[in-house]
């Protein structure tokens, strides 16, 4: 009788525990068929980059506006969220904004908050390079859960690391810079030039687009200067290098808060800045820098973002005009920042993704999301983004420059067109070759596919006409 009731008693909470797991599993499974795609859109509000908080989230869920049905709350503040959201017959429900500092330990922080404490089923982002390595390795141990980088340009998430759950639909730091050092190269006569990047991920990705254009030319790149992420005081670091006088110019590569420091710590060092011996990346251009850059760099040329401003083409028309229709003003009005731009096409995606799918999720959405799409600012190819095997965008490119405009104010225009672009940067970059760091890659000379291909653009127009 005793056995009899011992063991009573042992099945009872046995029983409780399989009917509270029965419970639980019918309670995920209905979750599921309710129809609910949850969404976290992982950027940066503190920190080099913060004040691409609302133009990241902007560009993002103008994409689920147009795309999805989406109607923002506010439209002067895009992180007050969204409603009315579906595809593939789910709604789509944004869980949480992430909020990092372009630190890895924040970015790990955050993105497990998004991902377990509020259970996202897809990430959009995140903002940075390191941030990028850091969740592209976390979706490593996440296979069901699907991750499409923001704006992010660091190499390493989709070439050396490259786990199948994670997707970009934009370039990387290297390809936004192609054919801007064969500007250097044959517009400038550049034969000897020094750079300074910022010590991280991004910085050494962008820089080493710059490097191996330049060098592929017969260019060399005579130092090398590495300021950390969030300097305040870069006169040490001007100091590191060569004078004018020295060299034919400098390849600056500082980004966030820094651009305007680093600049007139060059200014204190070394007198005036002339814009012949200046090439800067995206950061002299975009990112809320160029009130500071372009009074003293007029007429200095400019790596791209992806973009092209001014562009005169219907699908970008048409992308821009969709931007300001729901958030009037976003980023100044400036839709061809690629804050904007490649969060916008990260939602878009999803939002094709989950059509095709029909709202299914993990491996099933990842085999859905579109191995191309056709974007704003994409001319070759009919206008079409292809991926390639590890999920990465091959992208048009689009090297700028300062100028005055019509009105006479300074503004950036395209002046070139490079299409087509991959994240081989021509078989230079690849799965089984270090990502770019302090001294990779190594300057030499080789040939890209676009070198002596690079067109004229002119008033916002490719023209025939080869950059000579």
């Amino acid at each position: 009788m005793l056995k009899r009731s011992l063991r009573w008693k042992t099945l009872v909470p046995l029983a409780v525990v399989v009917a509270g797991l029965s419970v639980l599993a019918s309670s995920s499974f209905a979750s599921s068929k309710a129809g609910v795609v949850r969404v976290a859109i992982m950027t940066d509000c503190k920190g080099a980059f913060g004040f691409g908080y609302e133009p990241d989230i902007g560009g993002a869920e103008a994409a689920f506006a147009t795309f999805a049905g989406g109607k923002a709350t506010d439209p002067k503040k895009p992180s007050a969220g969204m409603t009315g959201t579906t595809a593939g017959g789910k709604d789509i429900k944004i869980v949480g904004y992430g909020c990092g500092n372009d630190t890895v330990p924040l970015a790990v922080t955050e993105t497990k908050r998004l991902m377990e404490q509020l259970n996202a089923d897809v990430m959009i982002g995140p903002l940075s390079g390191d941030e990028a390595v850091s969740v592209a390795n976390y979706a490593k141990s996440h296979p069901t859960k699907t991750f499409i980088i923001g704006t992010a340009g660091s190499q390493d998430p989709t070439l050396q690391i490259a786990p199948p759950n994670v997707f970009r639909y934009h370039g990387d730091g290297a390809q936004w810079n192609a054919g801007t050092g064969e500007i250097a190269y044959r517009l400038l006569h550049w034969r000897k030039a020094a750079i300074i990047m910022d010590d991280y991920s991004f910085g050494w990705t962008s820089a080493a687009g710059l490097i191996a254009d330049f060098c592929a030319m017969g260019g060399q790149i005579v130092k090398r200067v590495f300021p950390p992420l969030n300097t305040t005081d870069y006169s040490p670091y001007i100091r590191q290098l060569p004078p004018p006088g020295s060299v034919d110019g400098y390849f600056w590569v500082i980004g966030g808060t820094g651009t305007g420091a680093s600049l007139k710590a060059y200014e204190q060092a070394y007198g005036k800045t002339e814009p012949q011996k200046f090439i800067g990346n995206l950061f002299f251009a975009f990112l809320g820098n160029f009130a500071e850059v372009a009074p003293r760099l007029s007429g200095a040329y400019v790596g791209g973002f992806g973009t092209a401003p001014g562009l005169k083409t219907a699908a970008a028309k048409k992308y821009e005009a969709s931007v300001a229709k729901v958030f009037p003003g976003l980023n100044g009005g400036n839709y061809a920042d690629g804050f904007v731009y490649n969060y916008y096409n990260a939602a878009w995606a999803l939002v094709q993704g989950l059509t095709k799918s029909k709202g299914e999720l993990g491996s099933k959405l990842q085999a859905s999301l579109p191995r191309s799409i056709k974007p704003g600012y994409q001319v070759s190819s009919g206008g079409v983004v292809k991926l390639d095997s590890n999920r990465q965008a091959i992208q048009d490119q689009w090297p700028l420059q300062i100028q005055k405009g019509a009105d006479g104010k300074l503004t950036t225009a395209v002046v070139g067109y490079v299409p087509n672009v991959s994240q081989s940067f021509g078989g230079l970059f690849t799965k089984e070759s270090p990502p770019p760091g302090r001294s990779q890659p190594p300057c030499k000379k080789t040939k890209t596919p676009w070198q002596g291909k690079i067109k004229v653009v002119k008033n916002g127009i490719v023209t025939s006409k080869l950059i000579k």
